[in-house]
């Protein structure tokens, strides 16, 4: 498999380049992987690269983009921090990502038995650590199903509050960013979350 390069990027929809990453997700659950030689798209990016998504994700092992997705060098940015939280560093990022590199498609992906969120319903307070699990908690106060063990023991919690984060995320995006949000109603970009489960490797989407 080849290295995406401007003619294949600019040929892409958003619906398409969600496509991609379905496809690619369904490989990876399935333990089978696209042939590609990575030395190759080393030299096929030397020049420039086209990535055809942005992807907000955690920084959790588990949940590398490239590997869940199955995608290789110059198809994605990859975008990783803890609790997939957002800020305007990430937000420029995007921008980037969509307005001057071209990508067509970004996606928020939280996971399950995610250590920030955990962190964030167990109220911890450590740090620098505290102001980025803030940013996680008004999602766990939209989480209004639960109604008693509302905290990091609690694993349909937990699951719920880190949907919430996602979808959040995803409308803040499109509140906080003039650029990704007129890109999105012109219909050159697609702005979705999407949710990693850790024990059996698939993601969900949301759209």
């Amino acid at each position: 498999m080849k290295a995406h390069t401007r003619e294949t990027q600019n040929g892409l929809t958003p619906k398409l380049a969600l496509e991609i990453l379905r496809d690619g997700n369904v490989r990876f659950v399935s333990n089978i992987k696209a042939h590609r030689n990575l030395l190759e798209q080393v030299n096929e990016t030397s020049e420039g690269q086209f990535p055809f998504a942005s992807i907000l994700s955690c920084i959790d092992s588990r949940t590398s983009a490239e590997l869940i997705f199955d995608q290789g060098l110059g198809d994605i940015f990859s975008i990783r921090i803890a609790g997939n939280i957002l800020n305007e560093d990430i937000i420029g990022s995007m921008e980037f990502a969509c307005k001057i590199a071209g990508s067509k498609l970004i996606l928020v992906l939280g996971h399950t038995k995610c250590g920030a969120i955990e962190g964030a319903c167990n109220n911890i307070m450590l740090g620098n650590i505290t102001a980025l699990l803030n940013k996680i908690k008004p999602a766990i106060e939209q989480e209004t199903e639960t109604t008693t063990e509302r905290n990091g023991n609690n694993k349909i919690f937990l699951r719920n509050v880190a949907e919430k984060n996602v979808r959040l995320t995803v409308q803040k995006i499109k509140e906080q960013s003039s650029i990704l949000s007129e890109m999105e109603l012109a219909q050159e970009i697609k702005i979705i979350g999407g949710l990693h489960d850790i024990d059996t490797g698939q993601v969900l989407f949301f759209e």
